[in-house]
């Protein structure tokens, strides 16, 4: 049943899940393979095999039926949500007839001020873009730059910040960095390049792009971009922006001499990338070499968020803060990354005025270890420290204003415990049906440990058999590493 046509009755629950992961897993190593030998007619044969495969289409709704925004409706208000729906969403992934639903359009607001436009698909749209991502992504992984690292498969941000230590760590490295960030790189993307440059099947794409929002009840068309929120946009998004390096490297690297005496190193995370360099003029030259690359693409830079800075003055990237001090390179929290945290967690608080400790704990304790977890492999242990005591403030505060008439002894020992050598736990004691009493406890981020990372090798694809025992390795190390930071 995993490679057959989706035709007939389907039972959700019958699904060989396992074989249908061999197949899909099969195909695009396939075409990984044929893009690196450079046999474009043979990659699309395979990728039009995958996104008509019942595997394909099985694996595609089995993804947005179980991701974060499973419940989250499109302008036409269905979810699937039963066995029943998602066997008939099977079903519906088909290319004849095909007519993407407009968006729906929502805001989120921007540490700035500002508000950040998202656009929701449906549930059959997103099925269709997972279905043809998993035939898009072996492609995007054989041509990546190598220093990319947004939403990529086995990379993160910690990988971005361990590259930043390599390239700029050195006594003989680069002292200048140019920090750029692209001005609304999803709503404008020229959607002809797209068209042009893309290799999947444009007809679809082509729809997707024309397909509009909806805001207020009332259409509005899509000039140019891949709105944020669908499923395949961060792809496509990132296929658009792979070429920067090799085109930096191409100009400024193309003798070993050259290369040493320009230094110019390029790390990214999304659209948010640096470009180290020598000197200003060699960063100013990168930087209208950047301008050019972009303008094909219907982009240009964010005159707000990009400057030159020199190592010594550091720069904010991906929330970390990146500066030398004396000679030595140092990744910190950045200050807003710290501020907008305890802000968090100053309005979770607050809204918590009546609640019982119990609930407060629970509330605050995922937004302070998914924090802590983030920064754990960078120079945080003196920040981890700084932030508990503020929360403890905040803390102490919260429960002295609930008993305006109670000592402050009391206060102490009605919310505060001694919990081995160290006073002052925030805790509150629970009932659990199996262990009896005991006591939940607030997290405190100084007890994260903090190890340093290991980036992922530049050039490690997933979809190259070559790698399989480097990236198996690495996910084994990876766990293990995760099943030790505080819980």
């Amino acid at each position: 049943m995993a490679g057959a046509a989706s035709y007939g009755e389907v039972d959700w629950n019958q699904v060989d899940w396992d074989k249908a992961r061999r197949t899909v897993r099969r195909l695009q190593r396939r075409i990984a393979k044929s893009v690196r030998e450079g046999r474009w007619g043979k990659v699309k044969a395979l990728q039009w095999l995958l996104t008509h495969s019942f595997s394909g289409k099985a694996l595609a709704v089995k993804r947005i039926t179980e991701s974060r925004g499973k419940t989250t409706p499109g302008v036409d208000g269905e979810i699937w949500n039963t066995p029943g729906k998602r066997a008939s969403g099977i079903k519906l992934l088909r290319r004849r007839g095909y007519q993407p639903k407009p968006l729906r359009r929502v805001f989120i607001p921007k540490a700035n001020g500002k508000r950040r436009p998202l656009g929701i698909p449906t549930m059959r749209d997103r099925a269709m873009q997972a279905l043809h991502l998993l035939a898009l992504e072996p492609v995007a992984e054989t041509t990546a730059d190598p220093n990319s690292y947004g939403f990529r498969p086995y990379r993160a941000s910690r990988d971005a910040a361990e590259q930043c230590h390599v390239s700029l760590s050195r006594m003989t490295s680069s002292e200048w960095v140019l920090d750029a960030d692209i001005a609304g790189c999803f709503d404008n993307i020229s959607k002809d390049w797209l068209i042009a440059n893309i290799p999947m099947d444009t007809v679809v794409l082509r729809k997707w792009l024309n397909s509009g929002f909806v805001l207020n009840g009332q259409w509005f068309a899509t000039v140019a971009g891949t709105p944020q929120g669908g499923v395949i946009s961060p792809t496509l998004a990132n296929m658009t922006l792979d070429g920067l390096e090799k085109m930096l490297s191409q100009h400024f690297s193309s003798t070993s001499r050259q290369y040493r005496k320009h230094k110019v190193h390029f790390v990214r995370y999304a659209d948010d990338f640096i470009v180290t360099g020598v000197s200003i003029e060699i960063l100013e030259e990168a930087k209208s070499l950047i301008k050019v690359f972009l303008h094909q693409r219907g982009l240009v830079l964010s005159e707000e968020k990009s400057k030159i800075v020199h190592i010594e003055e550091g720069f904010d990237f991906l929330g970390w803060n990146v500066r030398k001090y004396e000679g030595k390179l140092l990744i910190k929290p950045a200050k807003k990354n710290v501020q907008e945290f305890l802000r968090k967690v100053r309005a979770i608080i607050q809204s918590a005025q009546m609640a019982k400790q119990e609930e407060v704990i629970t509330r605050l304790n995922p937004v302070i270890r998914g924090w802590a977890n983030y920064h754990r492999n960078q120079v945080a242990k003196e920040t981890f420290s700084k932030v508990h005591h503020l929360i403890w403030k905040r803390i102490w505060r919260w429960a002295c204003r609930r008993h305006t008439n109670k000592s402050l002894k009391w206060v102490k020992k009605r919310y505060f415990a001694r919990d081995h050598m160290r006073d002052w736990v925030f805790c509150a004691k629970v009932i659990d049906g199996k262990q009896g009493e005991t006591l939940k406890r607030l997290i405190n981020a100084a007890d994260t440990p903090i190890r340093r990372h290991r980036k992922i090798r530049a050039k490690a694809n997933p979809f190259d058999p070559t790698w399989d025992g480097y990236l198996a390795e690495r996910q084994a190390r990876t766990s293990s590493r995760n099943s030790k930071t505080i819980t």
